[in-house]
């Protein structure tokens, strides 16, 4: 399917979906649902009654409701949006709810410790089938979701050996009908590959801007109000949300040590460079990566617009 479909279906890939969790993906979910007819009923479904009635506001679900274990019992897929560290509780409170031959998902960026976490508390005959929509931005909430967010970005499955055929396909058909391009592969190649293009480069922001912060007071504010692009970009990642990311720090924590690992040795490697006045050896590795750079923007995944492209590439995302 057509990664930019954007055509409302005339037959649903689903009839009723749960979705737990409706912050910035759980509402674009649900927004992208509602947009296309991707379901023939929609659930949400939140702790927080603040969000609950915010979404009844926004009218983007059928139903809105605190109650999981009653909602799960109606679903014929369920998808944790919650933060990835919630999982394990969730799954444990709507188990025994959830009726034979449903799909269970999520929408996390960490999948073996997820996978983990929820398949002990599944009954036989649901199928578990993790996916990990490669898109969001820096905001949270209900308000932050919208219907494209997913055009013409990957979503990874990362099914367990063994797992139906037919859930699986349900799954990929779902996400191509949000605009998703599907990739399907182990957690533990998923969780190694997200450690180094994702996990690491957040930590590395929220460093970065930590020490900024830590240089205020010797700077007299210098550092926030000279800032430059290259800083500026940092503390859009920095201002992630909170809970998610620790989440993701401490349930990916071996893969993201082992990137880690890498990243401290090459970094000394470029220390050693600016040493010794390597210039060969620096412009080497900075054409390597302006290259890299190139080729994202050419599979369509970033624009080359000024200022990261982000407030054209926003714009486009929500037209």
């Amino acid at each position: 399917m057509d990664a930019n479909f954007r055509e409302k279906l005339t037959t649903p890939v689903v009839e009723r979906v749960l979705i737990i969790g409706m912050g910035l993906i759980g509402s674009s979910i649900a927004r992208a649902v509602k947009a296309r007819g991707v379901v023939g009923e929609l659930i949400a479904c939140d702790h927080s009654t603040g969000v609950c009635a915010r979404v009844r506001e926004l009218e983007i679900a059928d139903d809105v409701t605190n109650d999981a274990s009653a909602a799960a019992a109606r679903a014929d897929v369920i998808i944790f949006a919650a933060p990835v560290g919630a999982n394990e509780q969730l799954a444990r409170e709507i188990g025994a709810h959830i009726r034979p031959g449903a799909i269970v998902s999520d929408t996390g960026s960490v999948k073996g410790d997820v996978i983990a976490a929820i398949e002990p508390h599944l009954p036989g005959g649901v199928h578990l089938v993790p996916a990990h929509p490669v898109a969001g931005t820096e905001y949270s909430g209900p308000d932050a979701g919208f219907a494209t967010l997913f055009n013409n970005r990957w979503c990874i499955l990362t099914p367990p050996a063994g797992t139906d055929e037919t859930a699986i396909a349900t799954m990929r058909s779902f996400w191509e009908a949000l605009g998703s391009n599907i990739e399907i592969m182990s957690a533990e190649h998923h969780d190694l590959v997200l450690a180094i293009t994702s996990h690491v480069p957040h930590l590395i922001a929220y460093n970065i801007v930590g020490t900024a912060d830590d240089l205020e007071a010797v700077t007299q504010s210098e550092v926030i109000k000279f800032s430059a692009g290259g800083f500026r970009d940092f503390t859009r990642i920095a201002a992630s949300d909170p809970t998610m990311w620790r989440d993701v720090f401490l349930h990916n924590k071996a893969a993201v040590l082992e990137m880690l690992g890498r990243f401290t040795e090459d970094l000394i490697a470029l220390q050693r460079q600016i040493r010794h006045n390597d210039g060969d050896g620096l412009f080497e590795l900075f054409t390597r990566t302006r290259a890299i750079r190139r080729s994202i923007i050419e599979q369509g995944q970033e624009t080359a617009a000024p200022d990261f492209g982000r407030q054209d590439h926003d714009v486009k995302l929500q037209e």
